[in-house]
């Protein structure tokens, strides 16, 4: 079983690329990928969020056990708007998780809309997904470790583990705060071999960012050294626990 925690579907405004079903739905059947969990690209208002998310529930919905939803609202909108936005995902839509996109939002996850988000997550009892790497300085790993100790009981995910950029700061991380795991997408493959060693299998997941990077990641992961039980872990074992069974 494979299941694929980090993908995209419509119109990316800030990185100008539009992802599709089409291009999801072929990952699947080309690369034997069981699950996915979408979330929109990058957009900054409520209706443009709220159209990809109803979007998103509509493919899910149409391919039932084979997508699940994960919300990006703007952190950066009013506070009433966010929180009425991210219940309805998780409270009629049925989605599983919640995305900071702290560079193409321009936010820092400690800050005071982005500990919003954690707030809120904790209310909902869903995992909180934070891009680092590209978008120095907001998307510094290490900013995730104040927010990660003061929200505990939130299972926090690591998109990208520094995506090689600040690659460094993830050990630091996964050293101090152990709610936090981490999807290993545009990750290289020696760093995934050397942090499951240090830090265990349990810490990390697959996912492949962009449609036409899906068999990329896959080969990584089956390539990189790993047993089989630990493979079984990253490619789908971490993703059902994380994400509540699925």
């Amino acid at each position: 079983m494979i299941i694929d925690v980090h993908a995209h579907m419509g119109w990316d405004q800030v990185f100008d690329e539009e992802f599709t079903a089409q291009d999801l739905l072929a990952k699947h059947k080309l690369f034997g990928i069981s699950r996915t969990i979408v979330q929109p690209a990058s957009c900054h208002t409520l209706e443009s969020v709220q159209k990809q998310h109803t979007a998103i529930a509509e493919l899910a919905k149409k391919h039932p056990g084979e997508f699940q939803g994960m919300a990006n609202p703007n952190p950066h909108l009013p506070d009433a708007e966010y929180e009425a936005e991210l219940k309805r995902c998780v409270l009629e839509l049925g989605f599983v998780g919640v995305k900071v996109h702290t560079f193409a939002h321009s936010v820092v996850p400690g800050g005071r809309d982005g500990r919003k988000v954690f707030r809120l997550a904790q209310q909902l009892k869903i995992p909180v997904m934070v891009h680092t790497g590209p978008g120095i300085p907001f998307a510094n790993p290490s900013l995730l470790i104040p927010v990660a100790r003061d929200f505990p009981d939130v299972t926090v995910v690591m998109a990208h583990c520094g995506l090689m950029i600040s690659a460094a700061e993830v050990p630091i991380v996964l050293d101090l705060c152990p709610n936090v795991v981490a999807d290993v997408t545009w990750t290289g493959a020696f760093l995934v071999r050397h942090w499951v060693h240090q830090f265990g299998a349990q810490r990390f997941m697959y996912g492949s960012d962009h449609a036409d990077n899906a068999g990329t990641e896959l080969a990584k992961v089956r390539e990189c050294g790993l047993t089989d039980e630990q493979e079984n872990l990253l490619l789908s074992g971490n993703a059902i626990r994380v994400y509540g069974g699925l």
